[in-house]
């Protein structure tokens, strides 16, 4: 016995599908991790011409140097207000940045290191959000946050570089973040070895410069995986 098949409905012919919402979304989102960075960089770099100097913990810092100061300097006196709303703003640009590269990934690599490599990547926006909190008038959490900020990348560009690897269209930048990694390294310690804080008390040093030197190193990869993720979707 024989069954007679239902009759099949012509098949429409090919349309390509429009965006979907996720995707549209997460391309917005990981603009943040480019605009949060500008954002950042730029005001440094305008706060640094007109801050006179500041006063932390009792000792009186005439005038401000970009070269030996620290750009949490900003973070006190006159540009106190800007700089931390700054540093405030890019912590949630960052984050905002970080939840949209991660969700324009394609299927590739290991689900457990792409979450560990959000969470690592997410470290850096909470690092920018206690610093513009928490100035060096609160030391120790302020001291912490920089941490997160500036010490952290070291480990997210190794585990992050090597989860891209895995994941079409990202080995290349998946190794370029490897080879950052003990870039970072080496800044941070140049960083750690200029910083002494008598010399910056006296406005001695080249501790400021080698810190923005590091920032910007740092957040370059930053804007760089988040340009890479809008181009991507």
């Amino acid at each position: 016995m024989v069954l007679n098949e239902l009759p099949k409905s012509p098949r429409p012919p090919h349309t390509a599908l429009p965006p979907t919402a996720p995707t549209t979304t997460t391309r917005r989102l990981a603009l943040g991790a480019i605009a949060g960075p500008v954002l950042f960089t730029v005001a440094w770099l305008v706060l640094g011409l007109i801050q006179p100097g500041y006063t932390v913990l009792g000792t009186r810092i005439w005038p401000y140097s970009p070269i030996a100061q620290p750009i949490s300097g900003l973070g006190l006196g006159k540009t106190a207000p800007y700089m931390n709303t700054a540093f405030i703003l890019s912590g949630v640009l960052l984050l905002a940045g970080v939840i949209g590269v991660i969700g324009s990934l394609p299927a590739g690599g290991r689900l457990s290191t792409r979450r560990i490599s959000a969470a690592l990547m997410a470290l850096s926006g909470l690092g920018f959000i206690l610093v513009g909190l928490f100035d060096l008038d609160h030391p120790a959490i302020h001291l912490f946050g920089g941490t997160l900020l500036l010490a952290t990348p070291v480990i997210t560009f190794l585990v992050f570089g090597g989860h891209l690897r895995g994941v079409p269209g990202w080995r290349r930048l998946g190794t370029s973040l490897m080879v950052a990694s003990p870039v970072t390294l080496l800044l941070y310690v140049l960083y750690a070895l200029s910083f002494d804080q008598h010399a910056v008390a006296l406005n001695h040093g080249v501790a400021g410069l080698a810190q923005r030197v590091l920032f910007v190193e740092i957040l370059f990869w930053f804007v760089a995986v988040a340009h890479h993720a809008r181009r991507q979707t």
